[in-house]
């Protein structure tokens, strides 16, 4: 016997009733989304290795360890996208959408990263981002946050935190810089080793630590909101009373960094208590220069993207998501004759019931074998077609999850019955 095949690790395979929770995320996604004004925009998988590595940072986890990389035929350094904005911000440029005026934009697919799999991490996982192109102001913020807040309240997730941090100006960040790399250079030698690597390339990122005893040593740094330019603290006080008037709650964390180089300004990020370690839902913020580092104008720009991954493992267990989609009905076909019929039937019921899910019965069998096959499936009604039904140019309703008398309905009666059928159904 051969060896069986089995999916690359780290890469899941997602069957109903699990599929069926993701469109329903999406589907939610894509219509608070709409609503707002933000189209959606289909990237490539794959992108040249160099943009990447140009705008998330040759000193990032991301681009040293966890990109899927390879040469292409050609001689080309390519990568697997690990990350959504860098391709839109390509794209953007690529056709003229950056040239004075405003743009909201989302997208959704997959991204790949080498990381060792875990609950709600994987190399292959799904994001849902949305970006603001054109507006300087915190407006562009807030209605972002607002955004995603609305996706919160449609999915019934209340468990989440909202943190809010500004990283500032370029100048801000280098004497912050300057200012946190000479108090970590005092505790040096306690550090952890990865944090004494990111000493001389990203300091930053020493922040967002997970080691215990780093993270001991990082509750005296000098907090980054200190440094902040005059424009940069009105900026931020100009996000802070927005999110007030909307009464959306957030809380202040001045350790909040995000793991990408090209952001500036305010950031911002989502996390939960119900994943374990794996906490941060949804992740955001400016990147006022990232446009004009990839070769276009300069366009201020403001972005998240959140991991359907965790966010439908959420909201499975602390939110609203749909039951499975039941079939209203199975079509039960007694024959040669009737299954030709009952294909036909099927059709026109398609046709003109848009609403019905009606399965219809494939590979013959008994009566007593198809509607255990109906009852299997969850079918709340049974259409049946034998000789007599065909001879009468009727099809009987038979209830399956209910004490009801079965009925027999002429078959141009059909759509307005089972119009209201499925309505009692739900």
């Amino acid at each position: 016997m051969s060896e069986t095949l089995r999916a690359v690790r780290g890469f899941n395979d997602i069957f109903p009733p699990a599929s069926e929770h993701w469109q329903f995320a999406e589907q939610s996604a894509a219509e608070v989304l709409g609503r707002a004004g933000y189209g959606e925009v289909r990237l490539p998988l794959i992108e040249s290795t160099s943009l990447f590595a140009r705008s998330i940072g040759v000193s990032t986890d991301i681009v040293e360890k966890e990109m899927y990389t390879f040469d292409d035929r050609n001689g080309d350094s390519l990568s697997l996208r690990p990350e959504g904005t860098a391709g839109c911000v390509r794209a953007g440029i690529n056709h003229g959408l950056f040239n004075g005026s405003q743009q909201r934009l989302w997208y959704r697919g997959p991204m790949f990263r080498h990381e060792r799999p875990q609950k709600g991490r994987y190399r292959q996982f799904h994001q849902i981002g949305a970006e603001a192109f054109g507006i300087e102001g915190p407006e562009a913020e807030a209605e972002l946050i607002a955004v995603a807040t609305r996706l919160w309240k449609r999915l019934g997730l209340n468990r989440l935190r909202l943190a809010l941090n500004s990283l500032g100006s370029t100048d801000d960040r280098e004497r912050y810089r300057e200012a946190l790399v000479d108090f970590l250079r005092r505790h040096e030698a306690v550090l952890d080793e990865d944090s004494k690597r990111r000493l001389e390339a990203n300091p930053l990122r020493i922040l967002d630590s997970k080691v215990k005893s780093t993270r001991e040593i990082l509750s005296g740094a000098p907090h980054i909101t200190d440094f902040l330019s005059v424009e940069a603290q009105a900026h931020f006080s100009g996000l802070r009373k927005r999110l007030d008037a909307l009464g959306i709650a957030y809380e202040l964390d001045p350790f909040l960094v995000r793991g990408l180089d090209y952001y500036t300004g305010t950031v911002f990020e989502w996390t939960t208590d119900a994943l374990g370690a794996q906490d941060a839902v949804c992740s955001g913020g400016r990147y006022d220069g990232l446009v004009e580092q990839l070769g276009g104008r300069s366009t201020p720009a403001v972005g998240w993207a959140l991991g359907l991954e965790r966010l439908v493992l959420l909201a499975g267990t602390h939110g609203s998501l749909p039951g499975p989609a039941l079939p209203h009905a199975y079509f039960v076909a007694l024959g040669e004759a009737a299954e030709c019929e009952a294909q036909v039937i099927s059709e026109r019921l398609r046709d003109s019931v848009p609403a019905l899910r009606l399965t219809l019965n494939a590979g013959a069998g008994s009566m007593k074998a198809q509607l255990r096959r109906a009852n299997r499936l969850g079918a709340g009604l049974a259409l049946i077609v034998g000789d007599a039904e065909l001879e009468e140019h009727k099809v009987t309703l038979k209830y399956l999850q209910r004490d009801t008398d079965q009925e027999t309905v002429a078959v141009d009666d059909l759509p307005a019955v089972l119009t209201t059928r499925i309505a009692d159904l739900g």
